[in-house]
């Protein structure tokens, strides 16, 4: 079928050089523009509660007091928009972009002031790591049309989100030497619908340096995404140092330029803590733990038993004995080393709990069974004394849904449980009171879609082909924006869903391909979690033609951050910027 453009379509494009849309990711709660222009220097007033507050290109915080962290917020936003923008030729009509940027001939009018005001006083000079829904993220950013901005927000953590927000309202000037605003005057209204948007980054099964958890984090601040969860242990590797058992990592890691040591956790964490970004960790357990066979092979069974799939869902396997001593003491010098490391930054810490196969202990000595009425008292005693050690460190314990659904594993109210294999395990935890965070694989991993990587010999070559991996299809953007972590709730079990968050397994994910992997596609899942799928302007579900002219030009300032996002479409899509142009036509 050839598709002819019609008249309609024509008339579109001509209605959008009149009225460009506006881009901001993700969409506010409120939000109405103009359509005069400013201009911003760098020498703009700005003032945080009263006090000046220089620009400082690179400030680099010297604590986690709020002052710091918005002296520094200001300087990174300053600096996005100075250092690290763009000219938005390919967001607008075809040899057009001088009928959307300013005549810098013309007159300038400049923006004067930026008066940042945090209505809510921290309660400690260092800023301690928040439950989900502990502390407000809301802000209101106005600008009106003679230049004085204004950005309201209770704590930090709004002052950041509304800075981000700030950015987005600038561009680059063709002329290279500007950058201006055509939306004012502007008033925005905002806060996330849940306090939970995150990542899931697997550096077990494949070790991503620091620098990329860096980038994944910088990429988080401009979606506001606010957890980053990091699965840092696997039965394929260990590359967590820890002091006390130099061994574990010396021995688990791919190799010792695959570790991260005391001071990477610290700056990983205090990267985060500095963006709005409270990154958490997860030790798996008590399976997906093989690796620390190669260190102490005493305390675990089944490790790369062959064939795998008897012990696991894939090699090596490899589990904790759940009836030896020694697996406690293991776990008590972990946690006493660990713990008091990571506190600072985070109130959460995961202990897995995923796909523990029960056919594992059927090779323990000490068990020798694989009957669940059997396993599950053990099972009980141990994740009880892995969340009482978590407690008592002051953080909050987090599992996988299979502890307490699969096994029937009380796990107490505070228990933040992590689903991932649909929306019935949502309802049947709320129904019993659970909180949840949503990952599910049918919407959320990140890493599906893209082929096996296991390889196949000849003999199971037709039983294999197309070899398409065990949650094929790939979940596109589109398919990520559809997904609602509430859906078929009632009011009461969907308070209990916290939010969510996009899985990145890796298996056959490198440091080149993450960016890609990752982006835009988080920022999608972002914007559910932080707008909702409703449009409170319309009260219908945002559609695909408002998303992605906005997730487009979200994806350019990415790209100016250094964060190398997949592109959302051709750039003949992309030069319509109300999105029609690359609409399905209904016949």
């Amino acid at each position: 079928m050839v598709f002819t453009p019609s008249l309609r379509l024509l008339a579109v494009s001509l209605v959008a050089l009149l009225d460009p849309v506006s881009a901001i990711w993700p969409a506010p709660q409120s939000f109405t523009k103009g359509n005069s222009s400013l201009y911003l220097h760098q020498n703009l007033k700005i003032t945080y509660n009263g006090e000046p507050l220089a620009y400082t290109a690179d400030y680099p915080a010297s604590s986690l007091s709020s002052k710091e962290i918005v002296t520094a917020g200001v300087s990174r936003a300053l600096g996005s928009i100075f250092s690290k923008n763009f000219v938005p030729w390919m967001l607008q009509p075809r040899g057009k972009l001088s009928q959307f940027e300013p005549d810098v001939y013309k007159g300038q009018k400049w923006i004067k002031s930026l008066e940042i005001v945090q209505t809510t006083k921290d309660a400690n000079t260092t800023i301690k790591p928040a439950l989900a829904g502990e502390i407000s993220e809301e802000y209101s950013l106005t600008l009106s049309a003679e230049g004085d901005a204004k950005l309201t927000a209770d704590s930090y953590i709004g002052v950041l989100h509304g800075l981000e927000t700030f950015t987005q309202l600038f561009f680059q000037h063709s002329t290279g030497t500007s950058w201006y605003t055509p939306y004012a005057p502007v008033e925005i209204k905002d806060k996330p619908k849940f306090p939970h948007r995150g990542i899931l980054l697997d550096v077990a099964r494949t070790f991503m340096p620091v620098k990329n958890i860096l980038r994944t984090i910088e990429g988080m601040a401009a979606s506001k995404l606010n957890r980053l969860h990091v699965h840092v242990t696997d039965s394929q590797s260990w590359p967590l140092q820890i002091i006390s058992m130099p061994e574990v990592a010396e021995k688990g890691a791919y190799h010792p330029t695959q570790t991260y040591s005391p001071a990477d956790i610290d700056s990983i964490q205090k990267y985060g803590a500095l963006r709005g970004v409270q990154v958490y960790f997860e030790i798996d357990m008590p399976g997906h733990i093989g690796s620390v066979s190669l260190s102490h092979p005493d305390i675990i069974v089944a490790y790369n038993e062959w064939p795998y799939q008897w012990y696991c869902a894939e090699p090596p396997c490899g589990a904790f004995k759940l009836n030896d001593t020694k697996v406690d003491d293991f776990l008590g010098k972990l946690w006493d080393d660990l713990l008091p490391r990571v506190t600072p930054y985070s109130a959460y810490f995961h202990t897995g709990g995923d796909e523990l196969n029960r056919n594992d202990s059927m090779l323990d000595e000490g068990i020798k069974s694989n009957d669940t009425e059997v396993l599950r008292p053990l099972l009980q005693k141990f994740v009880d004394k892995q969340h009482e050690r978590i407690r008592k460190q002051g953080l909050t314990p987090l599992t996988w849904e299979e502890i307490p659904l699969e096994w029937n594993v009380d796990v107490g109210k505070d228990v933040v449980v992590q689903t991932w294999l649909g929306p019935d395990s949502v309802k049947n935890l709320t129904s019993k009171g659970h909180k949840v965070i949503d990952s599910n694989y049918n919407f959320w991993y990140l890493d599906c879609g893209r082929g096996q990587w296991l390889n196949f010999d000849n003999a199971a070559y037709a039983a294999f082909s197309p070899f398409l991996d065990w949650c094929n299809p790939y979940k596109g953007w589109r398919h990520v924006y559809s997904h609602d972590p509430v859906a078929n709730l009632t009011e009461e079990e969907a308070k209990l869903v916290l939010g969510g968050e996009v899985a990145v397994w890796a298996e056959s994910i490198d440091p080149i391909t993450l960016d890609t992997i990752i982006w835009p596609r988080a920022s999608v899942a972002g914007e559910v979690l932080w707008s909702g799928r409703i449009d409170p302007a319309t009260g219908q579900n945002r559609t695909q033609l408002d998303a992605a002219p906005r997730l487009s030009e979200l994806r350019e300032r990415l790209v100016a951050r250094g964060v190398q996002s997949s592109s959302v479409y051709m750039t003949w899509c992309t030069q319509d910027p109300t999105g029609k142009s690359c609409e399905y036509p209904l016949v």
